[in-house]
């Protein structure tokens, strides 16, 4: 299961409808589970430029994009969850290309996609076997007290 905060719901489905025609992507920052019924929570998004020669179809994060990326999310004391990007027009499943690209196991990759209202699926890649295992994805509602010491908390962080 991946459960995310609802701003980091919320900027997923956002990022994806600036992208028009072409397709989005990112990393999801949080804390990571690997297993079976493994839970990882994303409490932030860290969108990316989409490298890749036919946006329309297609996404890529440059790996030096990638690496600052990563970087930034590891200074904050949160792991890579996964990654995400849209299907402007859909399906709401990975693609052979997805499949083709995944690398990192155990890891969640979110497609948003846009072909009439906005559908956020997760599918857990199991590099062993070369596919990607679909999982719940939950948001967790805004708790107004805590949420008070969360924006505080960011102010100083750059993830």
């Amino acid at each position: 299961m991946i459960e995310f905060t609802r701003e980091a719901y919320d900027d997923v489905v956002d990022h994806a409808m600036t992208g028009g025609d072409e397709e989005v992507c990112g990393v999801l920052a949080g804390t990571f589970e690997r297993g079976a019924d493994a839970e990882s929570r994303v409490v932030r998004t860290r969108p990316a430029d989409n490298a890749a020669e036919t946006p329309a179809t297609r996404y890529r994060i440059d790996p030096e994009e990638l690496f600052e990326i990563v970087e930034a999310i590891e200074a904050a004391g949160r792991e890579v969850v996964g990654f995400y990007h849209s299907h402007p027009t859909g399906p709401t499943r990975p693609s052979g290309t997805d499949v083709a690209r995944a690398t990192w196991t155990d890891r969640s990759y979110v497609i948003c996609a846009l072909d009439g209202r906005p559908f956020v699926g997760s599918w857990r890649w199991r590099g062993d076997e070369g596919r990607f295992e679909p999982e719940t994805v939950s948001v967790r509602p805004r708790d107004r007290s805590s949420r008070v010491a969360e924006d505080d908390r960011d102010e100083a962080e750059t993830c």
